[in-house]
């Protein structure tokens, strides 16, 4: 039997809207999702007389009186200094807009998620674009699937509070000093547009938001917005590059799931995952196939109209990862069906 990737670092979790102290000024807050990952984990930090937030949680009534809860519980009547944000997601940005107006401070990001989250909660009211519909007619959706698309359309702004007009921008190496200790910024593409991991040497400490999960690995997808875009080699080189940010002995918070020891055995593991994946799909390959083809040689779990859009975002990522390598052409049909082959 091989030896397990990964250990965690504690047999209970908080229950969802509680905390847990996880490491010295660093508490643990589990908030729910309407998902089928039903929580996500976000973090306080001690800073003196007040607290920074990472990370946010959905918005809306749910998380919002969840957090009324906390600042008269673990934090004491104590305020936020800072509000910092791995990526735009909802679950991660969601509340972000609210808990930086009602504490007047400033809102944390890298540059392109904070515009890219701003772009997208702009879509909201708007009817879906023609390049979405072609994006996914493209892929092999069947007309259900595009007036499913067309539906929900949008749907991402009504999940996030209003962000800021302003912002702070993180970058790559930004440090900084949170209460008794310091925190850098490590980088990552491929889940996101340019997600931000904190890590703190003095604590050995890294917070990964999305970027390394012990248990799943999280969606790496090609959107409408950027349709000939290679996420997956971004991903595949950030989970490379972090081997070399972060000791193999780090605590890892992640967003989702129980904190963990074991970060280089389980950035092997998903690296070797995606390229399973890959092989799957050269030896498929020989067939032509559309991206909603290829779902069998991808995925144990069974796609849905519920999860569709994630899926055939992340099929596209492995065949443009194989398009851009060489090794696959594409060629559109009469009808704009995209089809792809080994060359």
């Amino acid at each position: 039997m091989s030896k397990p990737a990964i250990r965690y670092a504690f047999d209970n979790k908080p229950d969802t809207g509680a905390t847990q102290c996880v490491a010295d000024g660093i508490y643990w807050l589990r908030m729910p999702l309407p998902f089928s990952i039903d929580h996500i984990n976000l973090w306080l930090l001690e800073d003196g007389d007040g607290w920074v937030v990472v990370d946010t949680g959905l918005g809306g009534k749910v998380t919002k009186a969840a957090w009324e809860q906390i600042f008269s519980g673990v934090m004491d009547g104590r305020p936020i200094h800072h509000v910092i944000v791995t990526h735009m997601h909802p679950d991660h940005a969601g509340c972000a807009g609210w808990l930086v107006r009602r504490f007047a401070v400033d809102l944390w990001m890298t540059h392109a998620e904070y515009l890219f989250c701003r772009i997208l909660a702009s879509d909201t009211g708007r009817e879906a674009p023609r390049e979405g519909f072609n994006f996914y007619k493209g892929a092999g959706f069947d007309e259900a699937a595009l007036e499913r698309y067309v539906k929900y359309f949008g749907f991402f702004g009504k999940m996030i509070e209003p962000l800021p007009e302003s912002f702070r921008r993180v970058t790559a190496d930004m440090r900084w000093s949170i209460g008794d200790h310091e925190w850098r910024a490590i980088i990552g593409r491929g889940h996101s547009v340019e997600h931000a991991c904190l890590y703190s040497d003095r604590l050995n400490v890294l917070i990964s938001g999305d970027q390394l999960l012990p248990s799943i690995s999280p969606n790496v997808s090609v959107w409408p917005t950027e349709p000939e875009a290679n996420p997956l080699r971004n991903w595949l080189e950030s989970l490379a590059a972090m081997k070399t940010e972060v000791p193999g002995d780090v605590l890892v918070l992640p967003a989702h799931g129980k904190p963990f020891y074991g970060a280089h055995e389980r950035l092997d593991q998903i690296i070797g995952e995606h390229t399973h994946r890959l092989n799957a799909l050269r030896g498929a390959l020989h067939k032509p196939h559309r991206a909603v083809d290829t779902f069998a040689h991808l995925y144990k779990a069974k796609i849905t109209q519920d999860n569709l859009i994630m899926a055939t975002g992340e099929a596209i990522a492995h065949l443009h990862y194989l398009l851009k390598e060489g090794s696959i052409g594409a060629e559109p049909d009469t009808d704009g069906v995209i089809w792809y082959k080994n060359n």
